[in-house]
């Protein structure tokens, strides 16, 4: 069975990379970029499954890296990273699929949760 590749997102060097880190011990190929250049090279040249996003990224906002990725990967689900409570008002409007939200600090067995959750979805649309 081939592992679920995640792709965490995040400016916050230490937060993505230890993030990465605790998915690899669960299993997951997991990789941390900490911008939306690397995060756009990263999807074009090997595609993850689910990309862990951060909602506050300094350039480019979560919503706008996400609606970019969208352009070009289209089935790639997106979990948000948020620490703001009001992020109901930062996504209001965008109505996408293969997409979801997690509050930060992340609880990783609430995470793994979305995480194979949204691989299952990707994986059924393949199919």
């Amino acid at each position: 069975m081939n592992k679920t590749k995640v792709l965490v997102v995040d400016d916050g060097v230490e937060f993505a990379s230890t993030l990465a880190e605790r998915l690899q011990l669960r299993g997951y190929d997991a990789t941390a970029v900490y911008c939306a250049e690397d995060t756009f090279a990263a999807v074009k040249s090997e595609p993850p499954d689910v990309i862990l996003l951060d909602l506050k990224m300094p350039g480019m906002s979560g919503i706008e890296i996400l609606m970019t990725v969208r352009t070009f990967a289209p089935d790639i689900y997106v979990i948000l990273l948020t620490g703001h409570m009001d992020i109901e008002k930062e996504i209001e409007g965008i109505r996408l699929d293969n997409f979801d939200y997690i509050m930060k600090p992340v609880d990783i067995k609430e995470l793994t949760v979305k995480i194979d959750k949204a691989a299952e979805k990707r994986k059924l649309g393949r199919e």
